[in-house]
């Protein structure tokens, strides 16, 4: 929890942990993982933003090619990860922000390897005090995406409930504080963990604290709504939470997942999915949009999107991709 020395202790020298997989803690300690040497605190300097990319990307490689025969092994490779990256990276300049999407793919990917590896609850609880301790000394929030999964990292309600009643006392505190700027550190932990534990009223309470929507903590009621299977109210909710410096695409994307969930396919591409699906080019909005919608013919899907964006020239290449030479002529 909060206070890892009052969890578990360490085992003896003779006394090895056992996973579920028959891995020990000292086989996971003894493993000579590559990635752990180039990532290294103080590693990368200023202008180390491609090299931190590539070691990401090998760390990733490293880690997968241990899961198909070991996943408790990589589970933990992934925590080793995790430690790493802010000591490592945080001499980088990151005002393009491709460290920082880079991070967040990565972790996308990698997370789930500890959410599901079958490990036994003390390794589990290890691994999620590091991960904490990983949080408290981040210091431009990489691991965002790590609290936003903290509910499924915990393996149970239980223990999920245990970390949400270590940090709601203070997050009420903080949002009953009518003065801004208050922030608690492990917001997106105690959220996450109390969608996961289900205490889903204490959740909305929380939530309604803040006099104005935040989108981020917000798509956490939306998720208790969803698990409760109100998806009407979730939708309301979400079409709720449109405001200040929330960007109307990411709520459009929400509400467009929510009826496709309820299969509302017809309504979800009519009312959000041209703007949900928005990518840098044309090209790759429309195929994302064909992939989605299979049922929706291409012709009358890159007219939509010509006619809704007001900007009809820059579907040009997508109408030529798919053979509309006709269309593509007229954009």
């Amino acid at each position: 929890m909060l206070h890892p020395e009052r969890i578990g202790g360490t085992p003896g020298k003779g006394t090895p942990r056992k996973t579920m997989q028959g891995i020990s803690v000292r086989k996971a300690v003894s493993h000579k993982w590559t990635f752990k040497q180039r990532m290294r605190a103080k590693a990368f300097g200023w202008r180390g933003s491609r090299l931190a990319i590539e070691r990401l990307k090998e760390a990733a490689s490293e880690i997968r090619a241990v899961v198909r025969h070991d996943p408790v092994l990589a589970a933990d490779g992934v925590v080793g990860l995790v430690e790493r990256i802010w000591p490592a990276f945080e001499h980088i300049d990151t005002s393009s922000g491709a460290l920082g999407g880079a991070v967040q793919r990565t972790l996308d990917d990698l997370i789930p390897l500890i959410a599901t590896a079958p490990a036994d609850p003390r390794t589990r609880e290890g691994w999620l005090d590091r991960l904490w301790r990983a949080i408290l000394g981040d210091g431009v929030s990489y691991l965002s995406p790590v609290e936003e999964a903290w509910g499924d990292l915990c393996g149970s309600a239980k223990v999920a409930s245990r970390w949400a009643d270590e940090i709601l006392p203070l997050l009420r505190t903080a949002w009953s504080d009518p003065r801004p700027g208050n922030y608690v550190k492990g917001t997106d932990v105690c959220l996450a963990s109390l969608l996961a534990a289900g205490r889903h009223e204490e959740l909305f309470a929380v939530l309604a604290l803040k006099p104005r929507p935040i989108w981020p903590w917000r798509r956490y009621g939306i998720r208790a709504l969803m698990a409760e299977g109100r998806l009407d109210d979730a939708l309301a909710y979400a079409e709720a939470s449109r405001g200040l410096n929330i960007p109307n695409a990411a709520v459009d994307a929400e509400c467009e997942a929510i009826l496709l969930a309820s299969g509302r396919r017809d309504e979800a591409y009519r009312q959000y999915a041209l703007t949900a699906n928005s990518t840098s080019t044309g090209l790759a909005t429309f195929r994302r949009l064909v992939e989605k919608y299979p049922e929706v013919d291409p012709a009358q899907l890159l007219s939509d999107l010509a006619d809704s964006s007001g900007d009809p020239g820059r579907w040009f290449a997508a109408a030529k991709d798919a053979g509309h030479l006709d269309l593509a002529f007229s954009l």
